[in-house]
């Protein structure tokens, strides 16, 4: 019977083959330890010399790391590992024989790794972060679908930018000017109007020159948007979005953070409600804690946003940011005319912001007015007034990105590790 390690639970006792790769191997006299991994897990091997011959079990010694091969043996319950079972190899049978493989359990350099990504995604520590990233992509499929959402598919490339920022990558359409997607968000404010919740998930692009470790120049976006909702009902859907993610790892992916010693307990914690301060309050906040650097009307960096969350257990909303600093799409408060209706969702544990989002001005003539102080070509965005002329309402919309998410559920500190080829600003290869 050919199995795979994570079907390993429903075949104890009984005699098994299993396709896999040689992650290690280490031998006590007699005894031989193989460290066995096939994409699905991580499990030992254990070959006894009196059980199955000298020609086996020199077999088994001579492997060299990541050779691939097919082993048989019987499942045993091993309650001495995290992932509980163990096979009692009795044949070996070599697939393909690595030699040299650069990636040896010794230290090794960001650089090399990240030279060598296309093989060190094969280690333990990477295939963790990889299955939390996935659970995440699985589980916000079924938050939006449980919640009556349309899944819409954006286009990738653009001809106009939705932050109405210069940081874009340019390229020719034939005879055209275009740009990569750096958010899907204008077309899916169209896709709620013809079918109320919608959401997206696809890559997105900022040509920022930023290398810190909360920024990626591709990386991977949810965008969902809603007809008739205010900043308070996405708000209230943001929140639960998040801490359905958060419960969904903790049940479904518990081996993979124990392999990432990622302290469960202040995850068991995230539960909506989540705290929320305007952004005057934040202002106020961070000068009390010692930052006299910032002054209202200016952006949050890094340790200003870690500063305010270090005040909170959960994830913090920041509420009410000055008009002057956010996109052309947000309307002012009604209560003050300095500020938009918007949040920016703070992970706790210095991983920033995880969430942006708003209300959208819905009213032509506001809309107009407003693209014009940003001086907006109009026709660039013909398509996009269209929205506020032919019946638009009250809608609301948020952008949750995937990587720092991961990196802040999985504890891992630089979000180049939470995505499977990482496009950085001196980096291109792999």
């Amino acid at each position: 019977m050919k199995i795979t390690i994570n079907q390993s639970a429903d075949y104890v006792g009984k005699e098994v083959t299993i396709g896999a790769w040689l992650a290690n191997k280490r031998s006590s006299g007699k005894i031989a330890f193989l460290q066995l991994r096939d994409g699905t897990g991580f499990m030992q091997g254990v070959v006894v010399k009196a059980e199955v011959g000298e020609e086996i079990f020199q077999a088994a010694k001579s492997l060299t790391q990541e050779t691939s091969l097919y082993v048989t043996g019987i499942i045993n319950e091993d309650t001495r590992s995290p992932f509980g079972y163990e096979i009692a190899v009795s044949g070996v049978k070599v697939i393909s024989e690595s030699h040299d493989f650069p990636i040896t359990p010794k230290e090794h350099g960001t650089e090399f790794l990240m030279d060598h990504r296309h093989l060190w995604l094969r280690s333990n520590r990477q295939h963790a972060i990889m299955k939390i990233r996935n659970e995440i992509i699985r589980a916000s499929y079924e938050f939006f679908n449980n919640e009556g959402f349309i899944k819409i598919d954006p286009p990738i490339l653009t001809g106009s930018a939705p932050e109405g920022t210069t940081e874009l990558f340019h390229t020719k359409y034939f005879d055209e000017d275009a740009f990569l997607s750096q958010s899907g968000q204008l077309y899916m404010e169209a896709a709620a109007m013809a079918f109320g919740k919608v959401f997206s998930f696809g890559p997105t692009f900022r040509a920022e020159k930023s290398k810190t470790r909360r920024h990626l120049i591709e990386f991977w976006m949810i965008e969902p948007e809603m007809a008739f909702y205010q900043l308070e009902d996405s708000l209230k859907v943001q929140e639960q979005y998040v801490a359905f993610l958060v419960k969904a790892v903790l049940d479904n992916c518990k081996l993979e953070l124990e392999r990432l010693g990622r302290d469960v307990s202040v995850l068991e914690s995230m539960t909506a409600p989540f705290p929320r301060i305007t952004y005057t309050e934040a202002i106020e906040k961070l000068h009390e804690l010692g930052f006299d650097d910032i002054e209202w009307g200016d952006d949050f960096g890094a340790p200003h946003e870690t500063a305010i969350a270090d005040s909170f257990e959960k994830p913090v909303f920041i509420t009410h940011y000055p008009k002057a600093i956010k996109p052309f799409y947000m309307p002012e408060d009604p209560d003050n005319e300095q500020v938009v209706l918007c949040a920016d969702m703070i992970a706790p544990e210095g991983y920033g912001e995880i969430i942006g989002g708003s209300e959208r001005i819905h009213d032509l003539g506001v809309l107009l007015e407003r693209m014009k102080e940003h001086e907006l070509d109009e026709k660039a965005y013909s398509w996009y007034i269209d929205l506020a002329r032919y019946g638009s309402v009250p809608h609301s919309g948020f952008g949750l990105g995937l990587e720092r998410t991961v990196a802040w559920i999985s504890g891992t500190e630089h979000v180049r590790e939470t995505i499977p080829f990482p496009r950085l600003l001196n980096r291109l290869y792999p």
